[in-house]
């Protein structure tokens, strides 16, 4: 039994599984008895108005919730919270970029980035527009890291989409493009920091440099001229492996 558990979600596993591992391992050292899970929330199904499927997806993942009796669910997804929130029967979604305010980040990685010469431009994902806390924590871990920032003239709860919202991007491509160059264009510098990897592949897309914050918690200082990642999520058998290998590093973590 356990009333915590972790649910990085499906877009980050698949994007980076590393950083999956590194953040269930610090929870796990803040929290010994924490559980984990790795499904997705239905949230696909639901956009496109596959409400039975939804059902059926939802009700898989509440089996495992109730499985390890689970109270709260740390999530690194923001689609995962909106779905838990209204869905889940009771279980509270607790949003990891909420939470890290309050139990501080690791002593080593606080003021890593003060030398950066990079000023990153905050891409607020529109499924959380109205998530204040969660904005602000994410603010908070910026700061904490040391880099610097500047908002878009489209923030918080005024937030434009990255034109995957409501799987548009299988259903109409050529409008996802416009939305997320329409949003890219509005951004102030060369770099931008999102909290969504789904997001992060949309710019990808369009050849804008974007970061997911976890690379910047885990990864190496980002400088002037330094690339991002690559874009795996365009590549789904790349996907499908990275969801694997995270899969292996949660079970690990928590064996711990």
């Amino acid at each position: 039994m356990t009333n915590k558990i972790f649910m990085p979600g499906c877009s980050l596993p698949s994007y980076n599984p590393e950083a999956v591992s590194k953040t269930a391992a610090y929870l796990k050292s803040v929290y010994p008895d924490m559980g984990a899970v790795q499904k997705c929330c239905g949230k696909p199904t639901a956009a496109i108005g596959q409400t039975e499927k939804f059902k059926e997806r939802f009700a898989d993942l509440q089996k495992d919730f109730d499985k390890v009796e689970a109270e709260e669910v740390i999530v690194a997804c923001q689609s995962c919270f909106g779905m838990i929130t209204k869905n889940a029967s009771g279980q509270k979604p607790v949003s990891l970029w909420a939470l890290l305010p309050q139990i501080g980040l690791p002593p080593e990685l606080v003021g890593k980035a003060k030398n950066s010469d990079v000023t990153f431009t905050i891409h607020d994902s529109c499924s959380t527009r109205f998530e204040t806390e969660l904005q602000d924590g994410i603010r908070w871990v910026l700061q904490e890291l040391g880099y610097k920032v500047v908002e878009p003239k489209h923030t918080r709860e005024n937030a434009r989409c990255c034109g995957f919202g409501g799987m548009v991007v299988p259903a109409n491509p050529d409008l996802a493009d416009r939305v997320i160059k329409r949003r890219v264009e509005e951004f102030e510098t060369d770099y931008v920091v999102v909290y969504c990897a789904a997001c992060r592949a949309s710019m990808m897309g369009i050849g804008t440099k974007s970061w997911h914050i976890l690379d910047l918690l885990w990864g190496p200082v980002v400088m002037q001229g330094d690339e991002p990642p690559a874009n795996v999520l365009a590549s789904p058998v790349k996907s499908w492996m990275n969801r694997y290998r995270s899969k292996v590093g949660l079970n690990r973590c928590m064996a711990c």
